[in-house]
């Protein structure tokens, strides 16, 4: 379904995120159980369930948009993150091509981007990521939650498998791309065991850091994520549920900027203490280089101003 926004980028108020975000498709087709994005679909008068899924709202204006707005002579250069929302390598992209568009217009505006993704599509446009990465314009962060294929299926069912993310790990970093990988969501009793073994395969892989999150499961995912529990794990789905609300003062979620991604508590602590044990001991030394914010003011009409 095409929608037509007036603005494609979008101000972030939260502080846990980049202060920019863009979204080329509303929805996703990859139906991670877990998503805290379900809930915006409502909003289009979907349900958070498998309309979620199903019913993909599509921006096919979102380059033209882009464009105007990078060429706004009163735009100043800042992350724009892609997506922070749904995925913009979701298997419509295949066919639509918008996020592959979407970075053509960075490049001939020389403008920093982030990206994010579960899908090793992303290689499809390796091309133009090497050329943003030349002039440090691109962070790529690639989401893996799991090295367990049997679970990756079950917890989200329609991404790229754990096995192609770590090889697209390697053929970006490869071919000079910055890579880091968001461990997110770690859900205890699920696959907080793997922490360990996530960040060693990572590292391997070339990977220049890691970052994670606790599961928070707002509004309707809450519902969701029980009846999965219940149907995948019923011989653990309270205990799961319990060390949940555990992480969140007693709730299924936390909206709290600064506290709701990695959680309170002792659970929470222990888990902080993991990755930070698995990333000295595998990801010292090693860093995402710094953004180029200094180019876009020289190409804002779109090439090079002549001086």
């Amino acid at each position: 379904m095409d929608v037509f926004p007036k603005t494609i980028i979008n101000k972030v108020e939260s502080t846990d995120l980049p202060d920019f975000s863009l979204n080329p498709y509303q929805g996703c087709e990859h139906g991670c159980v877990y998503c805290y994005a379900r809930n915006t679909h409502e909003y289009w008068g979907f349900s958070a369930g498998a309309d979620f899924e199903q019913n993909i709202l599509v921006k096919r204006n979102a380059p033209e948009l882009l464009r105007k707005t990078l060429a706004d002579p009163k735009w100043k250069a800042d992350l724009i993150m892609m997506a922070g929302n749904t995925d913009i390598y979701q298997p419509i992209e295949r066919k639509l091509k918008i996020t592959r568009e979407l970075l053509e217009v960075f490049w001939k505006f020389r403008h920093p981007v982030g990206m994010i993704t579960k899908n090793s599509l992303i290689e499809r446009d390796i091309d133009i990521l090497e050329k943003l990465a030349s002039e440090n314009l691109v962070n790529v962060l690639l989401s893996l939650t799991t090295l367990d294929e049997q679970l990756k299926r079950k917890l989200e069912p329609r991404t790229s498998s754990a096995k192609n993310i770590l090889k697209t790990i390697e053929t970006l970093t490869n071919r000079g791309i910055p890579v880091r990988v968001l461990t997110a969501p770690i859900i205890p009793s699920i696959n907080d065991h793997e922490i360990h073994d996530l960040v060693k395969a990572i590292a391997d892989a070339g990977a220049l850091g890691v970052s994670y999150q606790v599961v928070r499961l707002n509004g309707q995912v809450a519902l969701l994520f029980e009846d999965w529990l219940n149907k995948n794990f019923p011989d653990r789905a309270n205990k799961v549920l319990n060390q949940i609300r555990s992480v969140h003062g007693g709730q299924l979620n936390d909206s709290r900027f600064g506290v709701r991604m990695r959680g309170e508590g002792l659970w929470a602590d222990m888990i902080r203490k993991q990755f930070k044990l698995a990333t000295q001991a595998y990801l010292k030394d090693r860093k995402i280089p710094s953004l180029n914010f200094e180019l876009h003011d020289q190409f804002k009409g779109g090439q090079m101003r002549l001086f």
